[in-house]
């Protein structure tokens, strides 16, 4: 693996374990703000974060034009093989996770039997990023005991790996199939923990699709058919949702609104905004402002 970090130093001694196929390390750091780093593997790697980072770290897979790409860190996430990680933090803090650096062969095997050679294969090129942890969470904290203090046969630390794997990775399954094309519940929920991570509502379709795993063209349809919009329509919708909660609490001007949330610039919003609400964003904050 290469990497190069500045402004991070490790706060208690490193503890790992080498498995079949696979290093897990626990890390405990602090970081200065304005601290980054760079990351590229050979194979595929996975982090969880035992604290919640999302609003001090940013991370993008494009280092061009880091400050338009980058999204907060999410909990747990995935990278796949020769992707490339930038990080850059927001203020000073301390964190703490835990890294898994599997084979890639190492991890066909464990996933192939169970959901087929070709998927297993296609959820190893999808990274995976996500906000809500609640039992991944479980599991890692458990991993990180069994590397402190191995009390148990390999295979039980493996398997926990595992497990952490193949719930964050996004594997595609018969869901849409099953439910006359249209998207799961369990799937909506995911997609918006995704776009409220993001923060300004703004992902590709490419990125939608990958979130709930899969193709482009397989989700536009069966999104639509699912929240009777297009996926654009539907992010338009929560961004304009997200600009009355902050015209109402009146700490932006209504350009400030605009440039918070990505808009190209105040007319731009304001033309969005009156055909989604009806109104002008001033005339929406003037009607609710107390007399």
């Amino acid at each position: 693996m290469t990497w190069h970090t500045e402004g991070i130093r490790v706060v208690a001694p490193v503890k790992w374990r080498q498995l079949d196929g696979l290093v897990s390390v626990f890390w405990e750091a602090e970081s200065e703000a304005g601290a980054n780093g760079y990351y590229l593997a050979d194979d595929p790697r996975l982090m969880v974060f035992f604290n919640d980072v999302s609003t001090q770290v940013q991370i993008s897979n494009r280092n061009h034009n880091f400050a338009q790409d980058a999204r907060p860190m999410a909990r747990a996430v995935y990278v796949p093989a020769g992707v490339p990680m930038w990080t850059s933090s927001r203020s000073c803090h301390r964190f703490s996770h835990l890294n898994l650096h599997i084979h890639k062969d190492r991890l066909l095997k464990f996933l192939a039997p169970s959901v087929g050679a070709s998927a297993a294969q296609a959820a190893l090129k999808r990274p995976a990023e996500i906000q809500d942890i609640s039992a991944i969470n479980t599991l890692a904290g458990l991993l990180v005991d069994e590397i402190s203090k191995p009390s148990k046969h390999a295979v039980y630390a493996e398997s926990l790996a595992g497990s952490i794997f193949a719930g964050l990775l996004d594997i595609p399954g018969q869901e849409p199939a099953k439910n006359n094309g249209r998207l799961t519940q369990a799937q909506m929920n995911k997609l918006n923990t995704r776009m409220e991570a993001v923060g300004d509502y703004r992902m590709s379709i490419a990125d939608m699709a990958a979130t709930v795993g899969l193709s482009e063209s397989w989700f536009a349809n069966v999104f639509k058919q699912t929240t009777g919009k297009t996926p654009l329509q539907w992010q338009l919708g929560k961004r304009i949702e997200l600009a009355k909660a902050m015209l109402d609490d009146g700490g932006l001007t209504v350009a400030g609104v605009a440039n918070q949330l990505g808009f190209s610039d105040q007319a731009h919003f304001t033309k969005v905004f009156r055909q989604i609400a009806g109104e002008t964003p001033a005339a929406w904050r003037r009607i609710r402002q107390p007399r």
